[in-house]
């Protein structure tokens, strides 16, 4: 595990979860994540087109930092999920269900 962020945000080896909670709900990282879940590898464009024209400068800042962690990857049709990053959404899709089931009683 690396010991900074790339924004060099202290990521502590004491509590692995609390540095990946802390990722996950920086602006935009869950949105990044949950548009490549399906393997299909995208560009920038097409990854910010699908992510609410998120800005620019806020998908190039967490494109970096996934990639730093070893989430993202940069293949030569675009940008897709490590097989860590993959192993992360696959852990990610019972939150999802538990969500559609909580929002669906709201």
């Amino acid at each position: 595990m690396p010991a900074s962020a790339p924004d060099g945000a202290h990521l502590t080896a004491r509590r692995p979860i609390m540095a990946l909670l802390e990722q996950l709900g920086r602006k935009g990282t869950l949105r990044i994540l949950w548009e490549l879940r399906d393997g299909t590898p995208q560009s920038f464009r097409l990854l910010q087109g699908n992510a609410d024209e998120m800005s620019p400068s806020v998908l190039n800042d967490r494109l970096k930092e996934l990639r730093a962690l070893q989430i993202v990857a940069l293949v030569e049709q675009g940008y897709a999920l490590t097989e860590s990053g993959a192993e992360l959404v696959k852990r990610l899709k019972p939150l999802n269900q538990w969500a559609d089931r909580w929002f669906e009683g709201l």
